[in-house]
């Protein structure tokens, strides 16, 4: 029995076949580009597997549609790629693998990949966050996404400016929000340049790590996980863990005592594997509840 997974990002589609044990047997990845050219090569690649293939989990970009009653349950819907706007992407891999499918978004797969198999394995509330080309976030209570009439927003939260931070913000819709001030983005307006090219001891770090620790104090005050993770390229400048961890002991300031915070405000012990592992665990539950 095979499980396959798709990770639908912006960028690329990261297509994976996982095993029972999931151990991660094949993995590929096409450009996202439109519809028409990229759903043909997934559908190819595990047309490949399809005799063995048991379901598929599918993390994607949004915002897309969750809710089962719906009529257009399991599109992509508002997105600004407007090549994808209003797509129906469960329908169109049910044509042709009438298999369970799970549906969420890319985010909460990866929240899901750290609750089964990382740096939330074992504890019952596990909030994870990208910070990358954009800014995603996803939660879990118990095994179970925390969502509403649609899925969180989580990376469009309100963040208060630096005191030495002019810059006004890159989200076309909010300015201010979390991924108009600290996403990859907006690091390379603001400075000219690619995060990875600022060097460590640059003090822009000090104003990122405010954003980020801001959305650690918002995330602790309305849900008290167990854990917070931060994923994402940006995450991935090492020396900004210790710098969240400070300016987040400033902004709570005792007010509620926190797990330790090397435990409590953390990165992903999957890495990179996060998605694919999420999409494949969720394409085992779609199974077993089938």
């Amino acid at each position: 029995m095979l499980y396959g997974s798709i990770e639908a990002g912006g960028t690329k589609f990261v297509c994976a076949i996982g095993d029972e044990e999931m151990t991660i047997k094949e993995r590929v990845s096409f450009p996202t580009t439109t519809p028409e050219e990229t759903m043909p090569l997934v559908i190819g690649f595990f047309k490949q597997y399809q005799a063995d293939l048991a379901g598929i989990g599918i993390g994607s970009f949004g915002p897309i549609d969750i809710h089962r009653d719906s009529a257009t349950y399991g599109y992509i819907t508002s997105t600004p790629k407007l090549a994808w706007q209003n797509f129906d992407f469960i329908g169109t891999m049910k044509k042709e693998f009438p298999i369970p499918i799970s549906w969420t978004t890319d985010v909460n797969a990866a929240a899901y990949g750290e609750y089964v198999f990382g740096s939330g394995k074992g504890l019952s509330s596990v909030v994870y966050y990208t910070i990358g080309t954009g800014v995603g976030g996803g939660a879990l209570q118990e095994g179970r996404f925390i969502e509403g009439f649609s899925h969180p927003e989580m990376g469009h939260m309100l963040v208060v400016p630096h005191p030495k931070d002019d810059f006004a913000g890159s989200c076309p819709f909010h300015g201010n929000c979390l991924e108009g001030m600290a996403a990859g983005p907006a690091i390379e307006k603001r400075l000219g340049k690619k995060g990875q090219e600022v060097a460590e001891d640059d003090s822009y770090w000090e104003i990122e790590a405010s954003y980020i620790a801001q959305c650690a104090y918002n995330t602790t005050l309305m849900f008290s996980p167990d854990v917070i993770i931060f994923g994402g390229g940006v995450m991935k400048q090492r020396h900004m863990l210790q710098n969240v961890h400070d300016a987040f002991a400033k902004l709570v300031n005792g007010y509620v005592e926190t797990p330790e915070l090397s435990k409590y405000i953390v990165t992903p012990a999957l890495e990179d594997n996060a998605g694919t592992l999420g999409c494949l665990a969720l394409a085992r539950e779609a199974v077993l509840h089938s």
